[in-house]
């Protein structure tokens, strides 16, 4: 048996003996879920501020590869910068690899997950530019910002078509509540 499978071996091992959820998860029942589906993500976003979650903003920005890597996911984490009518907000420079890979394929996936509540909410759909007011007031509210403006800086939105919320059960039996949403 090689290294690498003695390795493997031990790692498996390992990672099969961690804990997976807390005892004390929430409960969460679809049947009184809201109609809307940001009313229950912003009730959730609150309970994890309230359980203390670092960063509970944070989430993964999952795009598809432009150029040589056509067609390969790729994700990153990012900070969620507002909700609104305009969608779920978030920046990077137009000239990093998720700027390119947006203008190529302006659909992405965004997935919050708050360990210690056993929750995950994933959104999938279309993303848009927002305004270059709306960017320039957004590189200026950055807390290490230089004063000089960043011209290839971009606040985004996505409009989402699927948001699914996620919880975790100790008897494995997780719950998923998804909403398809108009175009």
């Amino acid at each position: 048996m090689g290294r690498l499978a003695t390795v493997s071996d031990t790692l498996r091992a390992r990672l099969r003996a961690l804990p997976d959820f807390p005892d004390d998860l929430p409960k969460f029942d679809p049947a009184t879920a809201p109609a809307d589906p940001v009313e229950l993500f912003l009730s959730w976003f609150e309970a994890a501020l309230a359980a203390g979650v670092r960063q509970p903003h944070a989430f993964s920005l999952a795009t598809v590869g432009a150029g040589p890597g056509a067609g390969a996911p790729s994700s990153r984490m990012l900070i969620l910068k507002d909700l609104d009518d305009d969608g779920w907000q978030f920046a990077t420079a137009r000239t990093s690899r998720k700027g390119r890979e947006l203008a190529a394929n302006p659909q992405a996936a965004m997935n919050f997950y708050w360990s210690q509540l056993g929750r995950q909410v994933r959104l999938v759909g279309p993303v848009v530019e927002l305004s270059a007011e709306a960017s320039a007031q957004d590189w200026a509210a950055r807390p290490a910002a230089d004063a000089a403006p960043n011209p290839a800086w971009q606040l985004y939105a996505l409009r989402p078509s699927e948001i699914e919320f996620w919880q975790a059960s100790a008897d494995r039996r997780h719950i998923r509540h998804r909403y398809d949403l108009p175009g």
